[in-house]
């Protein structure tokens, strides 16, 4: 027996148009990130995925990505959980400023560290490390046990929450991790085993 775990970046917010660091910041979809929602419910759809659960974040910009693919699913009248733990890394100081304004403040080495390092938080922010602190007890909690049954979990979320939970699960290093890219919009799609542990990563 397998659960299936979808994790899909929500799509293009207007501040990832905008070169911003958004964190906690709750700006909604682009034009495009809509579009990139759509697309990903049609292929879930068009790939005969139909998930049991459905958990995302407090933030608007993965929740309206979620809805938007459960329409394109034809999925309606389901229970949803949204959590804090799912949140996207808290930029801190660095939430709402422009990506060039920040390095132009703070130097390019500095932004890159805060950007790019494991355990380097931004001022009054976290790292990626402290984000898989919260993310991953919560997913072993109240995620895993469910594709340990062999369900089917659907989870739109952030660039590095997913990286915090795609760490754990496919057991990378932290320089391997940070090398990791989730475009807006995308899914990754993994089949987990009764004991919890990863089978296989699957194309959709």
């Amino acid at each position: 027996m397998t659960g299936t775990l979808i994790l899909v970046r929500h799509g293009q917010s207007e501040w990832n148009l905008k070169n911003l660091f958004t964190g906690w910041r709750n700006p909604d979809l682009t034009e495009q990130g809509i579009a990139e929602a759509r697309a990903t419910g049609k292929a879930l759809k068009a790939g005969g995925i139909v998930p049991d659960y459905y958990y995302t974040s407090a933030l608007r910009r993965a929740q309206h990505t979620l809805d938007l693919m459960l329409e394109e699913m034809d999925i309606a009248n389901v229970t949803i959980t949204r959590n804090i733990a799912l949140n996207e890394r808290d930029y801190g100081d660095l939430a709402g400023l422009n990506k060039d304004d920040a390095r132009e403040k703070w130097g390019e080495e500095q932004v890159h560290i805060w950007r790019r390092s494991f355990d380097v938080p931004p001022p009054g922010g976290e790292s990626l490390k402290d984000t898989a602190a919260r993310t991953l007890p919560y997913y072993q909690a109240e995620i895993l046990p469910l594709l340990q049954q062999g369900k089917t979990v659907l989870v739109p979320a952030h660039g590095n929450s997913l990286r915090a939970l795609v760490m754990a699960i496919e057991n990378l290093s932290p320089d391997e991790i940070l090398e990791r890219e989730f475009a807006t919009g995308e899914p990754t799609i993994y089949r987990i085993g009764a004991d919890g542990k990863l089978v296989e990563r699957v194309a959709l």
